[in-house]
């Protein structure tokens, strides 16, 4: 691995470590959708966090995973960790990252799942991206098909862009994320869904961009 991947790698994780530091010394929070029934001290505050932030166990950053009580902060550090490192048990916990409603936790699970070199992860992207009852979290699945350049990117961007072209649709960020994806892909399949949007308001200077990075445009 290069110096530069290296330094990448550790900068996205600091910048994890530093976004989840307060969420950690906060203590055990009470029952919600992501401790339902978190209540053990233990795996919580700074002990806790220095602990999966220091260690190059992967079984004990593996066990987070699949303990009962832990938190969705030290569960975050754990899987990005392991993603990060090849470890394919991370896997599972980083594509529920990748579709959560805070778009940092989205963008850390992405960086990870692109180093996993997991192949589950293109098909995962591609049915987060299209998922029409989570479109509004789909900016980060999108981004990260266009990182992957997998089969699965170009059918999944297009079908997506398609149905945000319909007038009205309030998700441009997401249909802007696949037009910008489709031109970095350089597919000529996708040349019909970037005319497309090439008169939408908010979308048309980067369809007209994606479209020129097309062969034979």
């Amino acid at each position: 691995m290069c110096m530069d991947t290296l330094s990448v790698m550790d900068e996205e994780l600091h910048s994890l470590l530093d976004r989840l530091r307060d969420e950690a010394a906060a203590g055990p929070p009470g029952p919600t959708a992501d401790h339902p029934t978190a209540r053990d001290p233990a795996a919580y505050g700074p002990a806790a966090y220095d602990l999966l932030a220091a260690t190059d166990d992967h079984e004990v950053l593996a066990r987070v995973l699949v303990e009962p009580g832990r938190p969705l902060w030290a569960r975050e550090i754990a899987a990005f960790r392991l993603g990060c490192a090849g470890d394919r048990r991370a896997f599972e916990a980083l594509v529920l990252l990748l579709n959560h409603r805070d778009p940092e936790r989205c963008v850390s699970a992405a960086h990870a799942l692109a180093r996993l070199n997991d192949p589950r992860t293109p098909r995962a992207a591609a049915a987060l991206a299209t998922n029409a009852l989570r479109t509004a979290y789909a900016v980060h699945p999108v981004r990260l098909l266009t990182t992957l350049r997998a089969p699965e990117a170009v059918p999944a961007l297009v079908a997506t862009l398609q149905r945000l072209l319909a007038p009205g649709d309030p998700h441009w960020h997401v249909a802007l994320a696949c037009v910008e994806g489709l031109g970095h892909l350089g597919d000529p399949r996708a040349r019909p869904v970037l005319t497309a949007a090439l008169p939408h308001p908010r979308l048309g200077r980067a369809a007209e961009e994606a479209l020129s990075r097309l062969p034979g445009a």
